[in-house]
């Protein structure tokens, strides 16, 4: 039998132990050195207390014994709780978890409970699979949590970006396709610059993608390519720029005429404007021409 399989063997039957429940004091009870969240809610903690107040701890803790103490397995924030309350001891399942069944017991509880930001989950994934390798690998995580490779790969891609990108994915509600979408640009300026607009703007996943793309063809346009397509929009803008000048003069009652010729490098543009309103019929013509290049 292969390794990682006999480890997810284990880590199985280890954790189908129904386990015994005791009272434990919460003073020895140490933290989980594998708790995957690294947020805590101290409101949701504080309306967890009141719950339990009113109607007792409905769920025990999780714990492992060691040696003269106990290490937290699952239930930290309940945990939390029952100290706000002042509670010297917790109703707790005392489980045989080998270290890997003790990490894997506690990823899987934050992630029913959806309890860990994108970050936290591509966090958590990292760390087990460095701590229990070779026989832990990618493909073993993913059948131990029930998901494809894929999406196992697709988490730790996140941690890729750079650590300021990632704090400012942390402190903001962007989701995780958006920060996909960031990888695909070349570097921590560029992806911060997109990730601001995506918080101004509110983009949705699409219109992220979508700027992520523009971004990429402006960068791997080629210079003169790109120079030309600036003038020609700036050629645009100054002719509607006269024309809408010229709209107005004609809407004042002056009799205004453009001419507009073009010589495929250039384009030549003549005005010809009365000195008088038009209900004079006398015309002075004043040409005026501009060459634009």
């Amino acid at each position: 039998m292969r390794d990682d399989l006999r480890t997810v063997i284990d880590i199985e039957s280890k954790e189908n132990e129904q386990g015994e429940i005791r009272y434990v004091p919460i003073k020895n009870i140490r933290p989980n050195p594998y708790q995957p969240r690294k947020q805590i809610d101290l409101e949701k903690v504080q309306e967890l207390a009141q719950s339990v107040r009113t109607y007792g701890l409905l769920q025990p803790v999780i714990v492992r014994e060691n040696q003269q103490d106990y290490e937290l397995v699952a239930g930290h924030r309940r945990l939390m709780a029952c100290e706000i309350l002042g509670w010297s001891e917790i109703p707790a399942i005392v489980k045989r978890l080998s270290n890997s069944g003790m990490a894997t017991v506690a990823l899987i509880e934050n992630l029913q409970r959806e309890n860990l930001t994108f970050l936290e989950e591509a966090l958590a994934y990292e760390k087990f699979l460095q701590e229990f390798k070779p026989k832990v690998t990618q493909e073993v995580l993913a059948q131990r949590l029930g998901k494809s490779q894929s999406t196992i790969a697709n988490k730790l891609r996140l941690l890729k970006l750079p650590e300021q990108v990632k704090e400012k994915l942390a402190a903001e509600e962007v989701t995780e396709r958006h920060a996909r979408a960031l990888l695909k640009l070349p570097d921590e300026r560029a992806q911060l610059r997109v990730l601001q607009e995506t918080i101004n703007l509110q983009y949705t996943v699409q219109q992220t993608e979508k700027r992520v793309a523009e971004y990429l063809l402006k960068l791997n346009s080629p210079p003169g390519k790109e120079r030309r397509k600036v003038i020609i929009q700036d050629v645009r803008i100054f002719l509607n720029t006269v024309r809408q000048a010229a709209s107005i003069l004609e809407a004042g009652g002056v009799d205004i005429k453009i001419k507009e010729q073009d010589f495929g490098e250039n384009l030549e543009i003549t005005i010809s404007m009365s000195k008088q309103k038009k209900k004079n019929k006398k015309m002075i013509s004043a040409p005026a021409k501009a060459v634009v290049s």
